[in-house]
């Protein structure tokens, strides 16, 4: 093994690492101190790590080196590359407004639950047929800090991807239906009792998914070991063998509409190129 580089930044070094990883070149991390990181490759794949690590210094909050933390089971990389979590802010910012809107509220909805007030709060947001806008207000109501962070996690990242490929209309669109069809099918099946982000986020994996697929967009579609890894997900929370509580028909729900979704629009596009 050889020296690659040394990064100041732990997290940052690990997705890089798991990215060289992914595409076949022998990565280890060794921690010199809390704060710095070793990185060191085969010396086979030198040369070719070498021209990777200038492109992650040029543009390290890539989404494929977040991508390749899932791919090789590392999920230690976190999104705060940089060394400073105010670099989150001006990356937030660039979201689109409905990834934003969802994100905070989801966060100040949270902030009540823990922090109290949520019980005048609730009854306006639980899912009801007479309500319409409780149709989607279940989507920003997280009853632990691991689900908050979880789902808006895979919401900002999935959603961007949405946004930057087929436009903000779009997302929107597969926000409404995904939520819709989970949330309506969570309560047809089980009740009112549910909230998360989930069903939307399953929605969004699927339509990424399979109009990726169809379409030959890679920039859009999901590696099939997030595929498999949320599917595994799936089938767990149905086996009931997890220590926590999820809303599976919502999740379920979210993931086929957003899949029929997406060959519907994936579809429509490759004819209108035809035509």
């Amino acid at each position: 093994m050889k020296q690659l580089t040394t990064l100041s930044n732990v997290r940052a070094a690990q997705g890089f690492c798991d990215y060289l990883n992914s595409i076949n070149i022998h990565c280890e991390s060794k921690p010199i101190n809390s704060e710095t990181v070793v990185l060191l490759v085969s010396e086979s794949h030198f040369e070719v790590a070498e021209k990777e690590l200038a492109q992650f210094q040029a543009n390290p909050h890539q989404a494929k080196y977040l991508e390749a933390s899932w791919q090789v089971g590392s999920t230690n990389s976190g999104l705060s590359y940089g060394g400073s979590s105010l670099n989150l802010i001006p990356r937030f910012l660039k979201l689109s407004l409905l990834i934003q809107s969802v994100s905070l509220l989801s966060i100040l909805v949270y902030g009540a639950f823990v922090l109290g007030g949520f019980e005048w709060l609730f009854p306006y947001l639980q899912f009801a047929p007479s309500a319409p806008h409780t149709w989607l207000a279940p989507t920003i109501m997280h009853f632990s800090a691991m689900h908050l962070i979880f789902n808006l996690m895979w919401w900002m990242y999935l959603g961007d991807k949405i946004t930057e490929q087929l436009g903000k209309r779009f997302l929107v669109l597969v926000f409404i239906v995904t939520a819709l069809a989970s949330n309506w099918l969570q309560f047809e099946l089980v009740n009112a009792n549910f909230g998360g982000l989930s069903g939307v986020v399953y929605g969004l994996l699927g339509f990424c998914w399979l109009y990726g697929h169809i379409t030959g967009n890679s920039k859009l579609a999901v590696s099939p070991s997030i595929v498999g890894f949320m599917l595994v997900w799936l089938v767990l929370g149905f086996a009931d063998v997890l220590f926590i509580n999820m809303a599976n028909w919502a999740h379920l729900g979210g993931l086929v509409a957003g899949a029929v979704l997406g060959v519907f629009v994936a579809n429509s596009h490759k004819k209108s190129k035809v035509n």
